[in-house]
Order: C-alpha cells, then structure tokens, then sequence
C-alpha cells in the first residue's frame, strides 16, 4: 500500500508539472499574441503615418481642409442667406453628379451671380481633384484600397488608358488640352491619372490639371451665362429647361458608356 500511495504521489507531482508547464505556454502564447496585434497596430500606424508624410498624402489633408472650410462657408451663410444658400447646395449636388454644365445652367437659373457660380465650381472641382486623386494613387499602389470606390477607380483608368496615348505624343500641353476641351471623360480626376501615367512630377501634373480645369469654367461660365440671358428673353423657364437637357445629355452619356462596356465584355468573352 505504501509503494502505491508513493507512486500516486509522483503522478500527481507529475501532472502539478505538466499543467505547470501547459499554463506557462499558454501565458507565453498569449503575450506572444499580444506583442503581435501590438506590432501589427504600430505597422498599420505606421503605414498610414508615412501615407499622410507621402506628397499625396498631402495633397490628400489639403482636400479635407478645403472640404471642410467650403461647409463651414456654406454654414454661415446659410445664418445670413438660407434661401441662397439652399441654390449653392444645389449647384454644389449637381457639380459633383452632372459635372460643370448642368450645375451652372442650375446657377443661372435661379438668379446666382455669375462670380459665385464660377467660384463655387472652382473650389468644387478643386476639392474633387485633390481628394480623388491621392486615393486613386494609394489604390493604384495596393497602399490604401477602400472596395466602395474600386469601381470608380477601375472606369478611371480606363479612362486614362484610352486617352494616354494622344495625350503623351503632346506632353503639357496635350494634358492641358485634354482637360481644357469638354469631351466625354475628359474632366480634371482622369486629367490627373493621365499625368500619372505620364510620370510627371505631383505638382506639375495638379497646377497643369487645375489651370486647365479654372480656364475651362471660364469658358462654360460665359457661354452658359450668354446662352441663359438669351433663352429667358424668350420665357422664365427656357433656363430650367435648358438645365434638363444638360442633365439629360449627361445621363444619356453616362449609359452609353455602360452599354459600351456591357458589348465589349460579351463580345470579349464570346471570342
């Protein structure tokens, strides 16, 4: 009896060692996890850090300051001039959906001064440009990839491809052409993606993009302004309808496009 009270004893000493053990391992597993999700959050600090210190970063920051000045200027306003303001909202909607046309047609017709309209689509344009642009750039280099805008990001470089070639045999002045003229995907984000592929420097690629995109408000403003004060001699809502053609002409555009797409994909994958 005793040679097995003795013998229980050990196995019992033994299993006090072994769970021993596994306890440690287990503290060791932990803390190891620990220092591992400690390390990576640093690496994710860290990368969006060094994003931030990339000139797109900056680029990026100036776009949010911009954004967030243009709605503060839109808040205090709105204190002053609500109604006025509640037109600048839409012209605002409609600069970012339609683009410049239909959001000036928009503008005139509810009576906006000419320099507002052609300020406003100045800081709109501009806000686009310099946020849309660095986000593009981080996805194109799988640094930042945000799904909700990898479509969009995909229609751009397309874009940017099939106009890539005729604006590299010009240089500058090519790209600034392209913005400049008012063809269909012809506007200052894919401008910018275009410099990109170009290898031009960051910021002779946005001042290019951006005089052009200014000089081209320029010259949308004065022939949509001439074209309003001629079409509301006639009736008050010759403007409105003028702005509903725009807006009809765009979305026309916009699903052609898509129809295209949809007849290049079939016929890619019945070959």
């Amino acid at each position: 009896m005793h040679f097995y009270a003795n013998n229980v004893k050990k196995y019992i000493n033994m299993s006090d060692i072994f769970n021993k053990i596994l306890k440690k391992r287990e503290e060791k597993t932990e803390q190891n996890q620990i220092t591992d999700i400690q390390e990576c959050s640093k690496q994710q600090s860290v990368s969006k850090i060094t994003l931030l210190t990339t000139s797109e970063g900056k680029i990026f920051l100036a776009g949010i300051v911009f954004a967030l000045l243009y709605t503060v200027w839109l808040g205090a306003a709105f204190i002053f001039d609500p109604v006025n303001v509640q037109n600048l909202v839409g012209v605002t909607g409609l600069e970012i959906l339609f683009g410049r046309a239909a959001s000036m047609a928009y503008g005139y017709s509810f009576g906006i001064k000419h320099s507002t309209i052609i300020l406003v689509c100045m800081v709109i344009e501009t806000i686009l440009v310099l946020l849309f642009y660095p986000l593009f750039v981080f996805s194109w280099r799988h640094l930042l990839v945000i799904k909700s805008l990898k479509r969009f990001f995909d229609k751009l470089q397309k874009a940017a491809v099939t106009h890539q070639d005729k604006v590299r045999k010009y240089g500058l002045i090519g790209l600034f052409a392209f913005v400049w003229f008012p063809f269909w995907m012809t506007g200052p984000v894919v401008g910018c993606v275009i410099g990109f592929m170009m290898a031009l420097p960051v910021w002779l690629n946005l001042s290019v993009v951006l005089i052009a995109t200014y000089i081209a408000i320029f010259c949308w403003a004065f022939f949509l302004h001439t074209v309003h004060q001629q079409v509301a001699d006639y009736s008050p809502f010759a403007a409105m309808i003028l702005m509903l053609i725009i807006i009809i002409i765009v979305i026309m555009g916009i699903f052609l496009s898509k129809v295209r797409q949809v007849t290049k994909k079939r016929n890619s994958n019945n070959k």
